[in-house]
């Protein structure tokens, strides 16, 4: 069989692996900055949606998040006890857990202003390019 049937599977041809690779090395970039707020990465963007909604319920998050309700969970219960966002169940409605921040939780947004400033500053792109690759990200993640 000719190599060349073969050429779709080389890693420099997977889509997935760059993407894969900067995901980790942006986390990795985050580390630092996020550890100064005694948080975890998924527990910063987790704050990021609260910080901009307030109040939503845990579908709604976990949407927002692109997170199942098996990892969610769990993030919101080591939350809640760090006493950032407070779980309830919605009156109208049990199913649905309302998932609201505290006033621990808004404090912690000024200690964090300062965080995208400092990820642009370790990223190799420009304004501009940063914004394209935004929404080309967005476009496969909701395609």
């Amino acid at each position: 069989m000719d190599n060349h049937a073969y050429d779709t599977l080389k890693i420099e041809n997977q889509l997935c692996f760059p993407l894969y690779a900067c995901s980790r090395k942006m986390i990795k970039q985050y580390k630092p900055f996020v550890d100064m707020l005694n948080l975890t990465y998924t527990q910063y963007i987790t704050m990021l949606i609260l910080w901009e909604k307030k109040a939503l319920t845990a579908k709604e998050l976990g949407h927002d998040l692109y997170l199942d309700s098996g990892t969610l969970t769990p993030l919101l219960k080591k939350m809640e006890g760090k006493g950032l966002l407070t779980r309830r169940r919605a009156e109208d409605d049990e199913r649905n857990l309302i998932i609201t921040i505290t006033e621990q939780g808004e404090q912690l947004r000024e200690r964090a202003l300062t965080i995208p400033e400092q990820i642009a500053k370790c990223s190799n792109l420009e304004p501009e390019e940063a914004a394209a690759l935004y929404k080309i990200l967005y476009k496969l993640l909701n395609g």
